[in-house]
């Protein structure tokens, strides 16, 4: 009945009650009995009329004179998040604002981003924009430097905004790290003239008006990426791993995909090593089609609580899936970060070195936020994830996404610009190609590849019917790139995935990961490995760590109880993406 009531169609003509969609239309199992769908899952609900709007720039330019939050090197490591607020009408009140992050510049007291921020449809009645600067301080908690706060109360095309080089702003100290002011103080405090205020400089200027909906605040760009190298480790069988990877992702030349591994005349033996697992950030060129609206399902009380961070079990759960987005998506020395031409063959080349081309056998689960931002990482059952369900983790517990599921990068023989699923040519992982993986690098012209993508996430539930709006999406967004959009409960799209599971295995790589480790640890105890072990041996699926066992317990109490005590009972989590 589950696996009926997870994979059911959305049901149209929802009734609206304080904001969650409860499906009239019955549905009976195959005993004859009535079942009410969950609410949630697709929102049919329109974006509000709204009067044009513009399109502005922000460009955020430099800091000066901030506090040392390392006492270590007298420096910081200085990143600045931006919060942009309009008086616009949103379709729910639980949709995020829009936030912008710049890259971290590291070992500076006077940090230069000259980054821009390119958003639409901001309103005739203005905006507040919040910039709160940090000090980047991976594993611990970011230090804050304090904030600005930017209210413009009008705009139209006369306004004369802030002209580069950017309006000077007092940052406020009173929300910044106390340890990190009470430094500044003692270092200044037998110097003359030296303020102890932080200054930012931000540029804002109107581009014109927004091309409609006009209802819909969206980032034009420009388009970004980010790739984290979590420290969480990944269990590597017989492949070493290329260190150098990080680096290569930056260079756009055919070669950068090519990695070399050197034999020093030993055996290969079976190691743990750090850095193998990869979480993937890109931001899209909007707006995202208005139809692609969703909600998480609430199939179970627990879910509406986790979602809401209410009653005790959903605040330690809302808490610890916050913290545990924060551990994959982790912004480090080792986060690659990049700028790209919009909705161009360099997006498409870029976001094919992020799912490494057609290597592999690789299947990833992703999430797209209302914003355009797409996350994902690679994913299977294979991978240990020891809280609730991935695309909750990946969206960061968003009650409202844009669309979610699974996806893979196949080959075609010949580069031409496919969407038939059945293109009437050899295809890799599928067959052995010649001029590509698994034996040489893969080519870069994005025409010799397909997306299929498909709406495969327990959580939100995608309705098959906006499947053809986030084609049209990613087409604009990856010229050259064949995008093949399947329903999950399509026999052709479980097909082409069962396929590549078996490709997977027979040139792929199987990686263990283990996310109940303090983030900070260098090496693994003994019960990681014995944990590593346990799960190689028992196959995909594996045993249940500590950790799992323990957020079973708070899910499903009853449940957990009656599990054995490897975890291996009937308490193992009914949430599969």
């Amino acid at each position: 009945m589950r696996k009926i009531l997870n994979r059911s169609p959305a049901i149209t003509q929802p009734l609206k009650m304080e904001n969650t969609r409860i499906p009239t239309a019955p549905m009976r199992n195959r005993m004859g009995l009535l079942l009410v769908a969950p609410p949630g899952g697709f929102d049919p609900t329109p974006i509000p009329d709204a009067p044009p709007g513009f399109t502005v720039k922000f460009i955020f330019h430099r800091a000066e004179n901030l506090p040392a939050a390392d006492i270590s090197t007298g420096t910081s490591d200085p990143f600045l998040t931006a919060t942009l607020t309009t008086s616009l009408p949103k379709r729910h009140k639980e949709d995020p604002d829009l936030v912008y992050r710049t890259r971290t510049i590291r070992k500076t007291l006077e940090p230069q981003w000259e980054q821009e921020w390119v958003v639409a449809n901001v309103p005739r009645s203005g905006f507040k924009l919040k910039c709160r600067l940090y000090d980047e301080d991976w594993p611990d908690h970011n230090d804050r430097l304090g904030n600005v706060t930017i209210v413009v109360p009008r705009l139209d095309e006369n306004w004369e905004g802030f002209e580069p080089p950017g309006k000077e702003f007092e940052v406020k100290k009173r929300s910044g790290s106390k340890r990190a002011y009470i430094l500044k103080a003692c270092t200044t405090a037998f110097t003359r003239d030296v303020s102890m205020t932080p200054r930012l400089y931000v540029s804002a200027v109107v581009l014109g008006k927004s091309d409609p909906p006009h209802g819909q605040m969206y980032t034009v760009g420009p388009t970004y990426y980010f790739r984290h190298f979590s420290p969480m480790i990944g269990r590597m069988t017989g492949i070493k791993v290329n260190r150098d990877e990080a680096e290569d992702s930056n260079d756009h030349d055919a070669d950068a995909t090519a990695s070399t591994s050197h034999n020093n005349g030993k055996q290969a033996e079976r190691r743990t090593q750090k850095y193998d697992f990869q979480a993937n950030e890109i931001q899209l060129a909007g707006p995202v089609p208005p139809k692609l609206y969703h909600r998480y399902v609430e199939f179970r009380p627990i879910i509406g609580l986790l979602f809401r961070g209410s009653g005790l079990r959903g605040k330690i759960l809302n808490k610890a899936l916050h913290h545990q987005h924060n551990r994959v998506y982790n912004f480090d020395r080792s986060t690659n970060w990049g700028t790209f031409k919009p909705c161009s063959e360099e997006a498409s080349l870029q976001f094919l070195k992020m799912a490494h081309f057609d290597e592999g056998g690789r299947i990833f689960t992703y999430v797209i936020t209302l914003d355009g931002l797409m996350r994902f990482t690679e994913t299977g059952k294979e991978f240990g994830i020891d809280l609730l369900s991935k695309h909750t983790m990946h969206s960061d517990a968003s009650i409202y996404i844009a669309c979610s599921g699974e996806f893979f990068i196949r080959r075609l023989k010949k580069p031409k610009t496919s969407e038939d699923p059945e293109p009437g040519e050899p295809t890799h992982p599928e067959e052995i190609l010649q001029d590509g993986p698994p034996k040489e690098p893969p080519p870069t012209k994005p025409e010799y590849y397909q997306l299929i993508i498909d709406n495969d996430s327990g959580t939100y539930r995608p309705d098959k019917s906006v499947l053809p709006d986030l084609q049209k999406f990613l087409e604009r967004n990856f010229p050259g790139l064949g995008i093949v959009a399947l329903g999950c409960d399509d026999p052709e799209d479980q097909n082409l995935k069962k396929a590549q599971l078996k490709v997977k295995k027979r040139e792929g790589r199987t990686i263990n990961m283990v996310l109940n480790r303090s983030p900070s640890a260098s090496s693994f105890s003994s019960d990681d490995i014995s944990d590593l072990e346990d799960m190689e041996r028992a196959g995909e699926r594996g045993r249940k760590s500590k950790k799992e066992r323990a957020w079973d317990l708070l899910e499903e109490p009853r449940h957990a109880a009656t599990s054995g005590p490897s975890g291996s009972g009937t308490a193992t989590s009914q949430i599969d993406h």
